[in-house]
């Protein structure tokens, strides 16, 4: 599967720098085939990137941190809460992390 930058990188090559098929291929490491067909397809057909969805140590607060920025994101800047003054979220492994020894 070639990504998005290497697909940005095929294009600057060939439209820009005005390189042949075979110059790109050897660059790359790509066959000429698939270069080929990456130039010749229209602007529309790239790859779309799509993030799975994984669990993370944030997820369990998902919910109260898009409200918390939601809620930022209408203030004025002067107003908006910094890190260090936004409210802790509980730990959901039970260790408190916020308070200093």
């Amino acid at each position: 599967m070639i990504s998005m930058e290497m697909l940005g990188e095929i294009g600057r090559m060939y439209f820009r720098d005005k390189l042949s098929l075979h110059q790109i291929a050897k660059r790359t490491g790509l066959s000429r085939n698939t270069i080929r067909k990456w130039v010749r397809a229209p602007e529309v057909t790239q790859p779309a990137y799509q993030r799975c969805a994984t669990f993370n140590k944030l997820s369990p607060f998902h919910e109260t941190l898009e409200q918390a920025l939601k809620a930022d994101s209408f203030r004025p800047k002067h107003n908006r809460r910094v890190i260090v003054r936004r409210t802790h979220l509980p730990d959901p492994s039970g260790l408190d992390f916020h308070t200093r020894a």
